[in-house]
C-alpha cells in the first residue's frame, strides 16, 4: 500500500478506537488484513484494538508477532507501545524501543523512548546507562541529570546492598559536581544536587550549595527546595541560626508558614551547648519565644491561627521538656483559643493535642465547655456548640461512660440534631448539612452504649437516625461508612454494601477505604446461590492496582521529561507502595474464597490462581489502609469507633494474609499439576512482579507452607485457626498422592512416549512413575471429621447463646469452606481411569466416605441456618426493632412509619443472608463440586 492509500484506510480505525468502538476497530483491522496479511501497522492497532477490548491472549499473540520483525515505522511502534503498556508488557516495551535505537542510532525519538521504556520497568541501571549514551551523542545536559536521577534510584532501591548504595551515591556526586554550573536556574536539579549530598552525609556541602545567590532565590521560589533546606540546617546542628532567620521572616516579612514556627520552637528547646548564638539559658528563651509568639498572636487577632497554635505547643514542649511552666497558661490559651476560633470547624482538631495535659485543671476546661450555650442560632453558633461537644465528649472519664449517662447525652445530641436542621433547608443537595457532626456524634454514642452493654437496641437507634441524617445529606461520606460499619455488625451486608456504593470510591480510594466494606466479605457472600455483588465489589476494588501501576508509571515518566526531580522518588515509593499493597492482596484472597463458591473448579481455574498466590507470598507488604477516615468521637482511652464496629476485634493484616496463603496454595498445589518448585516466567497479563528482598523466600516454598507464628494465629478467630489446621492435616493425608500422581518436571519436558513402546513389561501411569511405588494407604485422619463436628457443635452454641448474626454467619461460612477446599484437595481422585492404573481404589473409598459423612454435617449447618432465617424479617422483628427506637420517634421527622421501614429494610437483610447463605449450602451439599 502506498502511504497515502494507508493513511486514508487505517483512519477510521483510529477513529474507531479514539471513540471507544473497539468492535468497530477490530472488523475494520480484519477486512484491511485480508489484503494485507503482513502489514505490521494493521497487525499492531489489531492488538491495540484486542486489548480493549479484554481479550488479552490473542493481543499477545500479535504483539509478539510484531516484535519478531523489529519495526521502526512511527505508527507501528506508536500502536504497538499503547498495546503493550495496556498488557503490561513492559521488558518487551523496552525491547521494542531498544531494538529501533540499535537500528537507527541517530533517532533521539527512539533514545527517549527506550530510556522511558527501562524507566516504566525501574530497570534504573539501563536507563542510566542509557541516559549516558545519548548524552554522548546527543550533547544536551538534561540527559546527565536524567542519568544521576537513575544513579539514585538505583542506589536507594530495596535490593541494592548497602555498600553498593554508597559507591552509587558518590558516582551521582561526582557526576553532578562535574557537569553544576554556577547560578543555576532550575529548581529542581538544585534539590537533585542538595538530596544527593544530603544522603551522603555532606551537610556543609549542602548549605554551602544552599547559601548561594542562586540556592538562596530558588529556595524562596519553590517550597520543595525550602523543604530540603529546613532538613538540612536541622541535621547539620544549625538549628539555632535556622530560629534566628526564621524569626526575622515572620516578624519582618509577615510570614505565617507554620514551618517557620517549627523552627523558632526547635531552637528554642536546643540544648545550651548549641546556642552559640542565643545565650540565654531555657527558661529565658522560653519566654522570650512565648513574648515573641504572644505579640503576634494579638496582633493577628482572629485572622491567623499559626501564633495561637504556636503558643500551645510551646506549652506542650516545656511539659515533654519537662521546662518549668504554669498549668494555668495552658489553660487559659485553650480558653482564649476557643473563644476566637470556637466557630471554626477545626478547632477541636486544632486543640484535642492539648486538651488532655494536665489533669489539675481538667475539671476548669471542662466547666468553661460546660458554659458554651447550644442554641444552634446561626451556623457560627451552631459550630461552636459542636466544637464544644466534641472537646466534652473527648475528655469523660471512665467512670461517667454508664449506659444511663450515655443514653442521656444521646437524647440531648438528638434534640440538637433536628433543631439545627432548619439551618440547612435551603442548601444545595451537593452540599453538607451544617448539624451532621451531631448526628455522626449521637450516632457514636449508641455505638458505646452497645459496646458496654451488647443491646443491639442502641445499634438500631444509630441506623436509624444515620439513615435519617443520610437522606438529608446525601454527600456526607462519613455518615455513608458510619452505616457501613454498624451494618455489617448487625449482619445485614446489603445496606452495608448500598451505602459503600454512594460513596462512589474512586481511584487509590479503592486501596485506602475497600477494607472497610471487604473485611472477612466471604462471612457475608451468596456466591454459592449465584448472587455475585460481594465478588464484582472485590473485582472492581482491584481494577486501581493495575491501571494505576501503568498510570504512575507515566508520571514518573513525565516527570522525567519536565526534569520535575523532586517528585520522582515520591512517585517511585508511591508505585512501589501500590504494587505490594497489603489491601491488594487481602482482597485477592477474598476473591479467590468467593470464587470458588461459585465457579466449577477447574484445572486452569486452579493453575491460574496458584500461580498468582505464590507470586503473593513473595511479596513484602505495605499496609496503605486509611485507619482514620471514620471520624472518632469516643473519649480518651476508650475504643475508637472504627475498633468497636470491627468484627471480632480485629482487623486482618499480614498475619491473616499469611495464614489463608498458606490455606489456599496448600490447597490449590494439590489439585494442580504445577510442580511447586517451577516458576512461570510471567503472568498472563502483565510482567511478574520485581523481586523483593524477603529474607524468607531464601528457605523453599514448601517448608515455608509448614511454619505458622504466633502472631500470624493471633490475627485470626479461632474458627479460622481451626480452619487452618484442618487444612494441614487434610493435605498431609493427601499430599504423597498428589505427588505421586503429578507429571515429574523431567518427564513434563519429555515429548509422549508412543503407545506401542515396550515398557519392560511394567506399566505406567504416564507420570514418569510405576504402579508399584504407589504409597502406603492409610485411613483418614481423625482430625478431619473432627473439624466439621467441632464446626456444628460451635455453630449450635452460638445459635442458642443468640449470638450477633455475622458469628454465627463466620461459623457457617468457614464450614462451607472447608466442604469447598475437600472438594479442591481431592478434585485429583475423580479419575476413574487414573485411579485404576494406580491401584488407589482403597484410598478412594476412604475419601467417598469421608465426603458423605463431611456433607451431612455440613448440610444440617445449612439447613439450620435457612430455619434461623425464617425468624428473621418477620412482623414481630419489625415490631421489635421499632420497639427499640421508641424513644426516637419523640422527634416528630421520625414518624413510626419511617422507623417501621427502616426495621423492615434491616431485617429482610438479615433474612437474606441467612437464608442465602443456608440455601447456597445445601445447594452445593445435593450437587458436589
Amino acid at each position: 500500500m502506498s502511504s497515502l492509500h494507508t493513511e486514508r484506510q487505517i483512519r477510521p480505525i483510529y477513529d474507531a478506537l479514539d471513540s471507544g468502538s473497539h468492535k468497530s476497530a477490530l472488523v475494520a483491522c480484519n477486512k484491511l488484513l485480508k489484503k494485507h496479511p503482513k502489514n505490521d501497522h494493521l497487525k499492531a492497532l489489531k492488538a491495540l484494538a484486542l486489548t480493549r477490548a479484554q481479550k488479552f491472549e490473542e493481543a499477545i499473540v500479535l504483539c509478539e508477532e510484531v516484535l519478531s520483525t523489529r519495526p521502526t515505522d512511527d505508527g507501528t511502534m506508536n500502536a504497538l507501545m499503547h498495546a503493550l503498556r495496556h498488557l503490561g508488557r513492559f521488558a518487551d516495551l523496552v525491547k521494542l524501543f531498544e531494538d529501533a535505537f540499535k537500528q537507527q542510532p541517530e533517532n533521539d525519538e527512539f533514545g527517549r523512548q527506550a530510556f522511558f521504556a527501562n524507566v516504566r520497568m525501574g530497570n534504573w541501571k539501563a536507563a542510566q546507562q542509557l541516559a549516558n549514551k545519548l548524552n554522548k551523542q546527543f550533547h544536551n545536559d538534561r540527559y546527565v541529570f536524567w542519568g544521576i536521577m537513575c544513579t539514585v534510584l538505583q542506589a536507594n532501591d530495596p535490593m541494592t546492598a548497602a555498600e553498593m548504595r554508597n559507591i552509587l551515591l558518590k558516582l551521582a556526586h561526582r557526576l553532578i559536581t562535574a557537569s553544576w554550573k554556577q547560578g543555576e536556574v532550575h529548581p529542581d536539579r538544585l534539590h537533585l544536587h542538595t538530596t544527593i549530598l544530603q544522603q551522603l552525609g555532606l551537610h556543609k556541602d549542602a548549605r554551602e550549595l544552599l547559601d548561594t545567590e542562586s540556592g538562596r532565590l530558588l529556595c524562596a521560589r519553590n517550597i520543595s527546595c525550602d523543604y530540603l533546606r529546613r532538613e538540612i540546617m536541622k541535621a547539620g546542628g544549625w538549628q539555632s541560626e535556622e530560629g534566628i532567620t526564621a524569626e526575622e521572616r515572620v516578624v519582618e516579612k509577615r510570614d505565617r508558614n507554620w514551618l517557620e514556627f517549627v523552627s523558632i520552637l526547635d531552637a528554642t528547646f536546643l540544648p545550651s551547648a548549641d546556642h552559640q548564638l542565643i545565650q540565654l539559658d531555657p527558661l529565658q528563651r522560653v519566654a522570650k519565644t512565648r513574648d515573641l509568639f504572644t505579640k503576634i498572636a494579638e496582633e493577628d487577632g482572629s485572622h491567623d491561627r499559626s501564633a495561637w497554635l504556636g503558643l500551645m505547643e510551646l506549652e506542650r514542649l516545656c511539659i515533654v521538656r519537662e521546662v518549668p511552666s504554669d498549668p494555668s497558661r495552658l489553660l487559659n490559651l485553650l480558653k482564649r483559643y476557643f473563644e476566637i476560633f470556637g466557630d471554626k470547624a477545626a478547632c477541636y482538631e486544632d486543640l484535642r493535642p492539648y486538651s488532655d495535659l494536665y489533669s489539675e485543671v481538667l475539671s476548669d476546661w471542662i466547666k468553661f465547655l460546660e458554659g458554651i450555650t447550644h442554641i444552634p442560632s446561626s451556623g457560627a453558633s451552631l459550630r461552636r456548640s459542636l466544637n464544644a461537644h466534641k472537646l466534652l465528649r473527648y475528655g469523660l472519664s471512665a467512670a461517667q461512660l454508664t449506659v444511663e449517662q450515655e443514653s442521656v447525652r444521646a437524647a440531648g445530641l438528638e434534640r440538637e440534631y433536628f433543631d439545627a436542621l432548619p439551618l440547612g433547608k435551603d442548601i444545595p443537595n451537593l452540599e453538607l448539612q451544617p448539624a451532621d457532626d451531631l448526628a455522626i456524634l449521637a450516632a457514636q454514642v449508641h455505638v458505646n452504649m452497645y459496646a458496654l452493654d451488647n443491646a443491639v437496641a442502641h445499634l438500631h437507634n444509630a441506623v436509624v437516625l444515620l439513615e435519617y441524617a443520610s437522606k438529608k445529606s446525601p454527600q456526607s461520606y462519613q455518615i455513608h461508612l458510619e452505616l457501613v460499619r454498624i451494618y455489617r455488625r448487625l449482619g445485614a451486608p446489603q445496606l452495608a454494601l448500598d451505602h459503600y456504593r454512594l460513596l462512589n470510591v474512586k481511584q487509590v480510594q479503592n486501596d485506602t477505604m475497600s477494607h472497610l466494606i471487604l473485611s472477612r466479605a466471604t462471612n457475608f457472600s451468596l456466591a454459592a446461590t449465584g448472587d455475585l455483588a460481594y465478588a464484582s465489589q472485590c473485582l472492581e476494588a482491584s481494577h486501581i492496582y493495575f491501571s494505576n501501576s501503568q498510570d504512575t508509571s507515566e508520571f514518573i515518566v513525565k516527570a522525567f521529561g519536565t526534569e520535575k526531580y523532586s517528585q520522582i522518588p515520591e512517585l517511585v515509593v508511591f508505585e512501589e507502595r501500590l504494587d505490594n499493597s497489603l489491601q491488594r492482596d487481602l482482597v485477592k484472597i477474598e476473591h479467590v474464597r468467593l470464587r470458588i463458591s461459585h465457579e466449577q473448579i477447574t484445572s486452569e481455574l486452579v493453575d491460574m490462581e496458584l500461580i498468582e498466590l505464590k507470586f503473593i507470598f513473595d511479596r513484602l507488604h505495605h499496609d496503605n489502609r486509611d485507619l482514620e477516615v471514620l471520624p472518632n468521637y469516643q473519649p480518651r482511652g476508650q475504643p475508637s469507633f472504627l475498633s468497636q464496629t470491627t468484627l471480632f476485634g480485629n482487623e486482618p493484616a499480614a498475619g491473616w494474609l499469611s495464614i489463608f496463603l498458606k490455606i489456599y496454595i496448600k490447597a490449590l498445589s494439590g489439585a494442580s499439576d504445577l510442580d511447586l518448585s517451577v516458576e512461570d516466567d510471567k503472568l498472563l497479563v502483565g510482567d511478574r512482579p520485581r523481586p523483593r528482598s524477603n529474607p524468607d523466600a531464601k528457605i523453599s516454598l514448601t517448608d515455608r507452607l509448614t511454619v505458622q507464628t504466633a502472631d500470624e494465629l493471633s490475627e485470626l478467630t479461632d474458627d479460622e485457626v481451626a480452619l487452618f489446621h484442618y487444612v494441614v492435616e487434610l493435605t498431609k493425608w493427601l499430599d504423597p498422592f498428589h505427588n505421586f500422581l503429578r507429571p515429574r518436571v523431567e518427564a513434563a519436558k519429555q515429548p509422549p512416549k508412543s503407545s506401542n513402546s515396550a515398557n519392560d513389561g511394567v506399566s505406567e501411569n504416564g507420570h514418569g512413575r510405576k504402579p508399584d511405588d504407589t504409597p502406603h494407604i492409610t485411613e483418614p485422619p481423625d482430625s478431619i471429621l473432627s473439624y466439621f463436628k467441632n464446626a456444628r457443635a460451635r455453630f449450635t452454641k452460638v445459635v442458642e447463646e443468640t449470638r450477633p448474626i455475622y458469628e454465627i454467619l463466620h461459623i457457617a461460612t468457614l464450614a462451607q469452606e472447608a466442604l469447598f477446599l475437600f472438594f479442591v484437595c481431592t478434585k485429583r481422585f475423580k479419575d476413574a481411569s487414573v485411579v485404576r492404573i494406580n491401584k488407589l481404589g482403597v484410598l478412594v473409598q476412604h475419601i467417598k466416605s469421608l465426603r458423605a459423612s463431611v456433607i451431612d454435617i455440613v448440610r444440617e449447618i445449612g439447613t439450620q441456618l435457612t430455619k434461623i432465617s425464617e425468624l428473621e424479617g418477620t412482623a414481630d422483628k419489625r415490631r421489635q426493632f421499632v420497639e427499640h427506637c421508641k424513644a426516637l420517634q419523640t422527634h416528630s421527622e421520625l414518624t413510626h412509619e419511617y422507623v417501621l421501614d427502616v426495621g423492615k429494610r434491616v431485617t429482610d437483610s438479615q433474612k437474606k443472608v441467612l437464608e442465602g447463605v443456608g440455601s447456597g449450602i445445601v445447594r452445593v451439599c445435593k450437587t458436589p463440586m
